[in-house]
């Protein structure tokens, strides 16, 4: 009944609209993937085990194997917006354990860059058609809309020196946390008058068994995190495509993929390069409308205290 909270939800409408219509125009094809699956291939993230008629199976962390194996099939471009639930005790203004994913995979691609460049264009029709369709509802949030000119891309490594400069010091092999986040965001907006960066080759050691290795370097992978005003709310990469390579990094990771027949079938026959990645839904609404928490960006948001209505 609030008018701003109302507005919050429209525009969330909208927008899952807008992605709709911006893959449909790439020729991208809509799937819907498992929630209930047999295991999970992200590394880091733990799994909201059920009981599944006797069998142990788990809530999905991410479409991931199944995007994959459709690009494989033949369909070369989908794209899913699903829920994807981590069992993570997280309380942060940023984490849930329930939420909604905007997920792409494609095939026949360059390198990850092809990815990028797909994602760049989304932000920026999603953006413009919001400044468009939704201009009331901004009225009423009191929210300016930038539509992005050109997405800048920094490694992992650029950044850290970036951060260091302003007296923050990230490790070697690490991530930037979220201090290290906001902190790139700002300086990003000085320098380039951007509210996004693509922050681009994570270490390998942090990165899950799939994603492909830098031939320059294979202590790095083709992957890339995307901050928005000082928010990582997208992350993806270029997937190793070719199987024996696969087997060794999943080997490497303690996973044995042959365990998954299903998923590693889809190898051994031969694969087109391919790449894609995830992004958050909520994150994305929450930094676009300058809201203070993620849970602002959902109806009825989902962590470690809150299980009801």
């Amino acid at each position: 009944r609030r008018p701003q909270i109302a507005s919050i939800f429209k525009i969330r409408s909208k927008v899952f609209n807008f992605v709709s219509n911006f893959f449909e125009s790439r020729k991208f094809i809509s799937i819907n993937t498992p929630k209930i699956t047999a295991g999970g291939v992200e590394s880091g993230a733990e799994q909201f085990a059920i009981d599944y008629f006797g069998k142990e199976a788990f809530l999905t962390q991410s479409p991931q194997v199944y995007k994959q194996m459709f690009v494989v099939s033949g369909l070369e471009r989908v794209y899913e917006i699903g829920e994807v639930f981590r069992a993570e005790k997280s309380h942060t203004t940023r984490h849930l354990t329930e939420f909604t994913g905007i997920d792409l995979e494609m095939g026949f691609i360059k390198d990850e860059n092809d990815v990028m460049d797909v994602l760049e264009d989304l932000m920026k029709y999603i953006l413009a058609e919001v400044k468009k369709n939704c201009k009331e509802e901004l009225d009423v949030l009191n929210v300016k809309i930038e539509v992005p000119k050109k997405i800048p891309r920094i490694t992992l490594e650029e950044a850290r020196k970036l951060v260091e400069k302003k007296g923050k010091k990230i490790r070697e092999n690490d991530d930037l946390d979220s201090e290290g986040e906001k902190l790139i965001g700002e300086i990003i907006k000085e320098k380039y008058d951007s509210d996004f960066v693509f922050i681009t080759l994570y270490p390998w050691e942090k990165k899950p068994f799939y994603q492909m290795r830098s031939p320059e370097n294979k202590k790095l992978t083709k992957s890339f995190d995307l901050v928005y005003k000082g928010v990582e709310i997208c992350s993806g990469s270029q997937r190793e495509h070719n199987y024996n390579v696969l087997k060794e990094q999943s080997k490497e990771k303690g996973i044995d993929i042959d365990q998954m027949s299903f998923y590693a079938n889809i190898f051994k026959y031969g694969a087109p390069p391919h790449g894609g990645a995830g992004i958050g839904f909520d994150r994305l609404i929450q930094r676009m409308l300058n809201l203070d928490n993620v849970r602002e960006a959902i109806l009825l948001p989902r962590d470690p205290e809150r299980l009801t209505p």
